[in-house]
């Protein structure tokens, strides 16, 4: 590839001039491997980025993705659908939890967590308690690239710019203490820190938050378990 091929892209959470300096390209990829255009095999130790767990490449996968291709590629779901999206939406809905039966598809992570704000303030909206606007999140989170996204998000270098645009957004304290880092498991200290909801709840009013968003295990900041007992006590 010339510089010239590469200039157009520009990639995301990347040096774009270093890349193009030195590309570091794949041109295949099957199981849990890529392979470069020299031929050096390369583990993918992180699933695509979270995509694709089932390895890449998989015949069925890719058999059935081409059966569906030629049979309906696309219809909208605005006041019309096709069997296939309730089927999916019946299979997801049978492998989470009990009253969490109900599927929105969106096209992203990123789309999904704006969705759910969305949701959230049109649902507060409906029961005439409008004034719920505030959103809780934690620190070093990492819940998207749209605006609402970066808001929520606790990483600061990814709000600089864009986290001001939403105002309302508080942050929890993150758990990554320093005496949990090296624990095999659930760390035993820091489940006090979701104490810091109930200030928040103090400070705007019991009736101003529309949602808290929380990752169970925090990724893009490092793999950030929560402490024993911090999830049960936030959902109290």
């Amino acid at each position: 590839m010339t510089l010239e091929s590469l200039e157009r892209h520009w990639m995301p959470f990347t040096n774009n001039r270093e890349f193009k300096r030195e590309p570091r390209l794949f041109e295949r990829a099957s199981g849990m491997h890529y392979w470069t255009p020299t031929g050096r095999k390369i583990l993918d130790g992180s699933s695509g980025l979270f995509t694709t767990p089932a390895g890449h490449c998989r015949v069925e996968i890719a058999t059935a993705v081409a059966k569906q291709l030629q049979t309906l590629d696309f219809t909208p779901s605005f006041m019309r659908c096709h069997p296939g999206a309730f089927a999916l939406a019946d299979g997801v809905a049978a492998l989470t939890p009990k009253g969490l039966d109900h599927v929105f598809f969106c096209n992203s992570g990123s789309e999904a967590v704006d969705t759910a704000m969305k949701i959230a303030l049109a649902y507060h909206l409906a029961r005439n308690e409008g004034q719920r606007t505030y959103f809780v999140s934690r620190e070093r989170a990492y819940h998207g690239v749209n605006i609402g996204g970066t808001a929520l998000s606790g990483m600061v270098r990814n709000r600089e710019a864009f986290g001001a645009l939403m105002p309302g957004v508080l942050h929890l304290r993150h758990t990554l203490l320093p005496e949990n880092r090296l624990t095999r498991g659930l760390g035993t200290t820091g489940a006090e820190l979701a104490d810091d909801l109930s200030r928040f709840v103090n400070l705007v009013g019991d009736k101003r938050i529309a949602a808290v968003f929380v990752e169970p295990i925090a990724g893009s900041t490092g793999v950030i378990v929560p402490p024993r007992g911090y999830l049960e006590r936030l959902r109290e």
